[in-house]
């Protein structure tokens, strides 16, 4: 899988996304090999909640040359070198005029940074600091900024659906709006559609999925000014997945409700199978878990990350590239929410069906005739705990927490029960 990961990366890397423009559409274009995306196009100016969809931003060209002709910053080098939704602009400027339209890192010299102007016309460019203090300051530069902001465009958003028995729900969502960022967009895209693809192979499922792929922040409010109610409705369970391709160990950060089925799911895989990883209490910033979360929502959405954001240095920079990330770890990063997953589908509420003492296990062929032979001993007290707790409220975790038993030694100690009918689903 890796090896395929890498290759959509490579793909995709060069590719300028932003909230809305061409580069979205052809990302989609992409990850279509990958996952059944349905597009959906959202005219600019709509109105979701208290935001409006912005104009489409396209770049077709944009530099700054010296007077010798020499180009100096290139949006071609390096698409995060323009500032995101920078309005069309050409001219010479003088060094002192030019200088407030560059950005750069000071205390990261070798670095450039990532910026937007999103929602206020400006342009500008973003270059390391060390490319900076090579300008002369006595210099006329050219500037060219062939960019478009169109009223008249769109934002392209896309959703995927694998239908399961019930129709409660499992979201994904992730982001598209990035450039050439690693960890903090591509991971996210990347793992979402093998998570998907691994998934569908799978049949008879509890839970209806649904991924989906929009521009941070205003397309997540979009898609809860059209589904908010639904989702309310029918959503059992949500993940933000960003940040999730480098080698750091896994962090995640819960819903706003603290304690839902995503929480206590995802905190009983980490602690089960991970030596060192982080729980984070919700808060109100971050990634889109902050729209899903909102008071007027509060869904249960939480966030399976690696290093979160903001807390590597390379963070909405050109060091995070591919260098930073770790196709290895991105494998790693599919199979833990496909754990996840295996533990959502498994996860019920149990009913002892001979609940007056213990049955009889042995004339089920549950239990050794010969004493208690320490090869089974694990699975009777499995099996035991198991019985004693299927009283109608205690589901999976708990059980596994209560009982100290691994949520993997309990799924043939279920199926076996089941099949018996010595306890039933509630």
């Amino acid at each position: 899988m890796k090896k395929k990961i890498e290759q959509y990366f490579d793909r995709l890397w060069p590719i300028n996304r932003s909230l809305t423009g061409n580069g979205n559409r052809e990302t989609f274009k992409i990850l279509s090999e990958i996952i059944d995306l349905k597009i959906s196009e959202v005219p600019s100016g709509t109105q979701c909640f208290d935001w409006n969809v912005p104009p489409e931003w396209n770049v077709r060209e944009a530099w700054i040359k010296d007077s010798k002709g020499n180009t100096v910053v290139d949006f071609s080098k390096n698409n995060i070198h323009l500032l995101g939704y920078s309005e069309p602009f050409r001219g010479k400027l003088k060094y002192e005029e030019l200088k407030s339209h560059l950005y750069t890192l000071p205390d990261q010299p070798n670095l450039i940074p990532y910026l937007t102007s999103y929602y206020k016309r400006r342009w500008g460019f973003c270059l390391s600091h060390d490319q900076f203090l090579q300008l002369d300051k006595k210099d006329t530069y050219e500037v060219f900024i062939d960019s478009t902001l169109d009223e008249e465009g769109s934002l392209t958003i896309a959703e995927a659906i694998i239908e399961g028995n019930s129709d409660q729900e499992i979201l994904f969502s992730t982001y598209i709006c990035h450039p050439s960022l690693a960890n903090n967009e591509l991971s996210g895209p990347l793992v979402t559609s093998f998570i998907y693809s691994k998934l569908k192979e799978k049949t008879n499922l509890k839970y209806t999925y649904r991924f989906v792929f929009v521009p941070e922040t205003i397309g997540s409010i979009y898609l809860l000014s059209q589904k908010g109610e639904h989702f309310n409705e029918k959503l059992a369970a949500g993940f933000v997945v960003t940040c999730i391709g480098d080698p750091g160990n896994f962090t995640y950060k819960k819903s706003r409700q603290g304690n839902a089925l995503p929480d206590r799911i995802v905190e009983t895989i980490l602690k089960q199978t991970e030596e060192e990883y982080n729980i984070v209490d919700f808060f109100p910033s971050g990634s889109d878990e902050r729209q899903y979360c909102s008071p007027g929502f509060n869904l249960p959405v939480g966030s399976l990350m690696r290093t979160m954001y903001g807390k590597y240095p390379e963070y909405h920079t050109s060091g995070d590239n591919k260098d930073f990330i770790s196709f290895d770890a991105m494998e790693k990063s599919v199979e833990k929410y496909i754990e996840i997953i295996e533990l959502l589908e498994k996860n019920e509420k149990y009913i002892n069906t001979l609940p007056y003492c213990e049955p009889q296990l042995g004339k089920r062929g549950l239990y050794p005739t010969l004493g208690s032979q320490k090869g089974s001993r694990d699975f009777i007290k499995a099996m035991m705990w198991v019985l004693n707790l299927a009283d109608g409220s205690n589901d999976l975790v708990d059980i596994s927490n209560r009982s100290n038993i691994p949520i993997k030694e309990l799924f043939p100690v279920i199926d076996k029960l089941i099949e018996n009918r010595i306890i039933r689903i509630k």
